[in-house]
């Protein structure tokens, strides 16, 4: 199978990105891989962002449309219904391809098929000012885990996979569910979607993604970010996906993310057993759970934990000690 096989098409929302839009579709110009659609959906833009799209429209693998129906999500639906390619891909208006990402996800494709999903390793680059040292780690923990394929270890920590960073089937796509469900944030979940429906996750050990920071990025202002741990979004795939009723559940944190997550938990079953190392909350009860030592865990027969500690330093720790007792955990 050659590469030339396969037409990749190209979700791309764009919604005031006058001054960016032009190098996204560059260095989409500028790929070495050239099999493409690009579908851009202008989502009620208010400033030039369609007069700089349809500057490129004379490229017939350019299709310029309007979303009908305002907002995200129904854009990349809308642009999706429009697709005709083998392959599927979303891209964001304002960030930017190395030329060499949609070659190097289409030969990885090529060798693993239908029932994966490719991934890569991503950067952030801003225009702006310095990066924040959470947007480095974040990107340099995304890398780490494209390059290890580590993606299931990891899910429950972070998204694994970069929001316009993955490449995968039509038909495995719509097996769980496209960009149909109403789910902030919209990424994280379609990526929880891949882990849930059995595909696998293929990382490449390369930088296939440059993302763009600045102020009025939708990850900075918009109300469905502000709360970036997700708990919900994770205790609804883990049970969906991964809680094993038969074994007991641990919960190991007694700070804001152990009261936080032990309150979702309690939405989807009454008993769990809680520990955690301060002496001034064990023999307590929070929301009617006692809270117990670490220590009592060895006393239960092939838990499953959680681990719901902030600290870095600590969360190490902690999975040192859960790795020499030979506990499967969660972060």
């Amino acid at each position: 199978m050659t590469e030339n096989q396969h037409l990749i098409s190209i979700i791309m929302p764009v919604r005031n990105t006058e001054n960016y839009v032009g190098a996204t579709i560059t260095s989409l110009l500028n790929q070495s891989f050239q099999n493409w659609e690009l579908i851009a959906v202008n989502d009620n833009s208010s400033d030039r962002s369609l007069d700089v799209m349809q500057s490129y429209s004379k490229d017939q693998r350019i299709q310029i449309m309007t979303n009908p129906k305002p907002g995200l999500l129904n854009a990349l639906r809308y642009g999706y219904t429009k697709a005709i390619g083998t392959l599927i891909h979303r891209m964001d208006s304002d960030d930017l391809m190395p030329e060499h990402k949609l070659k190097q996800m289409m030969k990885a494709w090529n060798i693993h098929g239908k029932g994966c999903v490719i991934t890569g390793g991503v950067e952030y680059f801003s225009e702006h000012g310095e990066l924040g040292q959470g947007f480095k780690r974040y990107a340099k923990w995304l890398t780490e885990v494209s390059t290890q394929n580590t993606h299931a270890e990891n899910i429950y920590r972070e998204s694994v996979i970069a929001s316009n960073c993955w490449l995968v089937h039509r038909e495995d796509f719509d097996r769980v569910g496209g960009f149909n469900p109403n789910t902030f944030p919209e990424d994280y979940d379609l990526c929880f979607r891949f882990y849930s429906g059995d595909l696998k996750i293929v990382g490449l050990d390369t930088i296939l993604h440059k993302w763009r920071d600045r102020p009025d990025r939708i990850s900075r202002n918009w109300e469905e970010y502000k709360d970036n741990r997700f708990f919900a979004l994770k205790v609804h795939y883990f049970y969906e996906k991964d809680r094993d009723k038969k074994r007991p559940l641990v919960l190991w944190g007694a700070g804001k993310n152990g009261k936080d997550l032990a309150q979702q938990i309690l939405n989807k079953e009454s008993e769990f057993h809680w520990v955690c190392d301060n002496q001034n909350k064990i023999g307590r009860d929070i929301y009617g759970v006692r809270m117990h030592h670490y220590e009592s865990i060895k006393s239960l027969h092939n838990p499953q934990i959680i681990i719901a500690v902030a600290g870095p330093n600590d969360q190490v720790k902690i999975a040192t000690y859960l790795k020499k007792e030979q506990h499967w955990f969660f972060q």
